[in-house]
């Protein structure tokens, strides 16, 4: 009679187990939930704790509820000054809307997906109407604001809050920074053939300026030599005609000694005078 009536009490608290376990859930603090029925949902809950539902009817999709990060893919970007930047972007967003998520997105893969999108056409779309130099600038802090408020009224539509949107770095595609590095290396060698070809006219300016001054220095130093000799030639004269005046007799004698030392000491040398001659008076003799 016992082993009649065990079973079934212990199947039925089994089934009473099991009923009893669909039915609670546990909403953990960091999670919010929504509780659907044959699909649809019925109630989203936000408060954490131990939850029922309709067992085997209702069951219960969960969602992170903490402030979350999204780290897009770099992409290329075109500036409205036509210059080119790899741009990576951050996003910082939360879940605040279970109800309108499941309804737009259902699982979080899908809405990091459609937030990729969202933040990447939202960048492109500010920073193509920006330059170079702003985003470089002051102005960088409102661009980023703009970003953000595009990018949360998109994400907004799929439950999303955006906090922050940032650009964690934007740099000059690989090939520009090689073409930028090669115009620069052209400038370099242009200034340093220019400033050699400035180096060399400056020399030969130096080198023409010291060859006028040195002529000028040559022909001056030239000219005071020739006075200095028309004086030194004329003082001699002067001398000379003073010591003729003062004794024509010795000054005759000393010249036709210069004659006779400039001519007969010379080797090779052929005269063919009369010895009655008046240049060898002197050697005829005391009386000449």
């Amino acid at each position: 009679m016992k082993n009649k009536f065990k079973y079934p009490v212990l199947a039925a608290c089994i089934v009473a187990f099991l009923v009893a376990a669909n039915a609670v859930y546990i909403v953990d603090q960091t999670e919010q939930a929504i509780v659907l029925q044959f699909g649809e949902p019925v109630r989203e809950i936000k408060e954490p704790g131990l939850k029922i539902k309709i067992p085997f009817i209702q069951n219960v999709v969960f969602y992170d509820k903490r402030l979350l990060n999204l780290d897009p893919p770099g992409q290329e970007i075109v500036l409205n000054d036509k210059k080119r930047l790899d741009v990576d972007s951050f996003t910082r967003y939360q879940i605040v809307d279970p109800l309108k998520f499941y309804q737009t997105v259902r699982t979080e893969t899908i809405a990091r997906s459609r937030l990729e999108e969202i933040v990447n056409s939202s960048v492109r779309n500010v920073l193509g109407r920006v330059t170079l130099p702003e985003l470089l600038s002051e102005k960088r802090s409102e661009i980023m604001a703009e970003m953000s408020t595009l990018v949360k009224d998109d994400a907004a539509q799929i439950g999303v809050n955006v906090a922050e949107v940032r650009i964690r770095r934007a740099d000059l595609p690989v090939e520009v920074l090689q073409a930028i590095n090669d115009r620069m290396k052209a400038e370099r060698e242009r200034d340093a053939r220019e400033a050699r070809a400035e180096g060399r006219q400056a020399a030969q300016q130096i080198r023409s300026t010291a060859d006028k001054e040195s002529t000028i220095i040559i022909a001056e130093a030239e000219k005071q030599a020739q006075i200095i000799r028309g004086q030194g030639d004329k003082e001699a004269t002067e001398i000379w005609n003073k010591a003729a005046g003062a004794d024509p007799q010795f000054y005759a004698f000393y010249r036709s000694l210069e004659a006779y030392r400039n001519s007969l000491g010379k080797d090779n040398n052929s005269f063919i005078l009369s010895p009655e001659s008046e240049f060898f008076k002197y050697f005829n003799g005391t009386k000449g």
